[in-house]
């Protein structure tokens, strides 16, 4: 998946929190996140804090389907609220995707 296909993807899906995300997609979407929040925060603090507030459900969706690719659970995003959670986090999402179904089975 390329750039314009990852921010297409998750885009259309703003709050799809079912089926998978590869690592690409999440990526490259993160990627655009980072540059558009850079170009908004040079516009000033109220277009900044905007475009975050919109960017922030695409985001969780993508993580939580990048966890889903990996066979967690997308609730482990809140243990980004501490720091050695965040690199938990980061170290999952740049695992390979895992065999199995396109959707993440809280039964295991």
């Amino acid at each position: 998946m390329n750039f314009g296909q990852a921010i297409s993807t998750c885009l259309s899906k703003y709050a799809g929190f079912t089926g998978r995300a590869s690592r690409s997609e999440f990526w490259w979407f993160f990627l655009f996140q980072i540059l558009v929040s850079i170009a908004a925060a040079m516009l000033g603090d109220i277009v900044s804090g905007l475009v975050n507030l919109a960017l922030l459900l695409p985001a969780l969706a993508v993580g939580t389907r990048r966890l889903h690719d990996i066979g967690r659970s997308g609730w482990w995003q809140l243990i980004a609220l501490t720091v050695i959670g965040l690199l938990v986090l980061i170290y999952w999402w740049v695992q390979p995707t895992a065999d199995g179904s396109n959707e993440y089975d809280p039964a295991g």
